[in-house]
């Protein structure tokens, strides 16, 4: 065990995560997504029995979003529904975001399924938990962790 590092995160999960770059990608995604038919050239790790918003809130707790960008998070976007429409679980887990600083509301992408796959295939890895709600994908940027810039 280490300190102050959330008890959900594994080893194989924490090296990737130190690994990634800025700008780098990660997906999370629901039980159900096609995660090896995907990610052929990259990791795929298994995260059985946790949510997604217990999934986000272990991997923010470490990994720092991207303040480049105006948008560093991204969601699948409910097949069928209209522009806007975020599902419960999708809400849940935004709200959690806003409220513990990490992004907030207008910073999360709704994503078309197919667009949302093209990020997959790039990402730098995707990591697939127990989430058996159906659209509960997102994809997070990462940022950096800097000391101010020295007149």
């Amino acid at each position: 065990m280490l300190k102050h590092i959330h008890p959900l995160l594994f080893p194989e999960l924490l090296k990737v995560l130190a690994e990634m770059g800025h700008g780098d990608e990660i997906v999370l995604a629901d039980a159900n997504f096609t995660a090896h038919t995907l990610a052929t050239r990259r990791p795929v790790l298994h995260w059985p029995g946790v949510s997604m918003p217990q999934a986000c809130e272990a991997v923010l707790s470490v990994l720092p979003l991207d303040e480049a960008v105006a948008q560093p998070v991204a969601y699948m976007q409910v097949g069928g529904s209209e522009p806007g429409y975020r599902s419960a679980l999708q809400r849940q887990v935004i709200d959690a975001m806003a409220a513990r600083g990490d992004a907030r509301p207008e910073q999360c992408l709704a994503t078309e399924r197919f667009a949302f796959y093209d990020r997959a295939r790039e990402a730098f890895a995707v990591v697939q938990t127990g989430e058996l709600q159906p659209w509960a994908n997102f994809v997070l940027k990462k940022g950096v962790i800097a000391r101010p810039l020295e007149a």
